[in-house]
Formats: structure tokens, C-alpha cells, sequence
């Protein structure tokens, strides 16, 4: 049974706008710690450096979509960890921890119109409001596939998959304990979620 997504995007953009520009974000220090630097609403963001398990979890899903990406003979590409120019009017800019694009790779950020699918995995310092704030922006900015993986610590992982419908993400898909579902997006990537972590 799918349920729907609620996050209605203007209700996050009600909102006092920071002085902060997609420009200013553009221009900023990458921080050398590993840590990721995101404009949310014209605020600076700083999230810590991602951890081992973490990274472990999106690289093995990262390379799932890779396989089926290759396998449907797509000309489309998956990346890790890149800009997102999400809206320079709201001032927000973020880095999914994956997304599949359809431009040329030869660049750090890119227009959401080039992004077919946004991955964000959940660590337990992302907070609600982070979490609504970022979702209602991938689809106030169109983005058509959202997948959301929650990786509690000691806990297994679990994968929502969304489909964007009427600027609001609609889910297609669930998996937990080890289940697996076959995910929709520019193609379609078995997750078995027994093997992400």
C-alpha cells in the first residue's frame, strides 16, 4: 500500500530568507575535513564528516544503481556526493549522497533539471526539520525520483523510494529488515537492504 509524502514545498519556504546566495555557496572553501557545506534557505549548513558506515552504505548502494544503469544501457550517469543547485530565488543549494544526472559530468554542482533521481541516506543527526527542509526543496526544484535510506545506529537499514506526482513526493516503495524491492527511478535498481550495510 504506497502512502503519500505530505511535504508541501511552500510551507517550508515560509520562511525568512538568510543573506546567504547560491553565489556566496558557489564561491565558499570546501571544508578540508571531509565535512559538507549546504545552503538551506540562505544559511549555511555544515554537516560532520560522513562516517565509515555510512559511506560504506553509499557506496554499496551507489553501485547498485550503477549496475542497473549499465546493464539498461542508459546515457545517464550516478555520482556521489555533488552539488545540487537547487533554487537561487530560496537560496538553497545541497549534496545528495546520490544522485543520476543525464549532462556531462565534468563539473561539481548541477541544475536540478539535469537530476533524475536524489539519494539522501539518514544518519541520526539529521534532524526533522533538516530532513522535511530538504525533501520539500528536491520537489519544489522538480527532481522526479527521491529515495530516502534510514541508517539507525545498531538498527537495521530501511529504503523508502518516491515519485514525484503534483510537487509531492508519493511513495512507490518500502523495504526494512532485509527485504528487498525493486526501485523505481530513471531505471529500475534492486535493493536488497540485507546487503547495504
Amino acid at each position: 500500500m504506497t502512502a503519500q509524502l505530505e511535504y508541501d514545498a511552500q510551507l517550508a519556504f515560509k520562511h525568512p530568507l538568510g543573506p546567504v546566495t547560491v553565489e556566496d555557496w558557489l564561491a565558499a572553501d570546501t571544508p578540508v575535513d571531509g565535512s559538507r557545506l549546504e545552503l538551506i534557505l540562505g544559511y549555511f549548513t555544515m554537516t560532520p564528516p560522513p562516517t565509515g558506515f555510512h559511506q560504506r552504505l553509499s557506496f554499496r548502494l551507489a553501485r547498485a544503481v550503477d549496475d542497473a544503469l549499465a546493464a539498461a544501457g542508459q546515457n545517464l550517469e550516478m555520482l556521489q556526493a555533488v552539488g545540487v543547485r537547487i533554487s537561487t530565488p530560496f537560496r538553497t543549494a545541497l549534496i545528495p549522497d546520490l544522485v543520476v544526472v543525464n549532462a556531462d559530468v565534468h563539473r561539481t554542482v548541477f541544475d536540478p533539471r539535469n537530476v533524475l533521481l536524489a539519494v539522501e541516506v539518514w544518519s541520526p543527526g539529521n534532524n526533522r526539520a533538516e530532513r522535511e527542509t530538504k525533501t520539500a526543496a528536491y520537489a519544489a526544484a522538480g527532481i522526479p525520483h527521491l529515495w530516502l535510506v534510514e541508517a539507525p545506529k545498531g538498527k537495521p537499514v530501511s529504503f523508502t523510494a518516491y515519485r514525484l506526482e503534483d510537487a509531492k513526493y508519493v511513495e512507490v516503495v518500502h523495504a526494512d529488515n532485509g527485504e528487498t524491492v525493486t526501485a523505481p527511478g530513471p531505471v529500475p535498481v534492486e535493493i536488497d537492504t540485507a546487503k547495504l550495510p
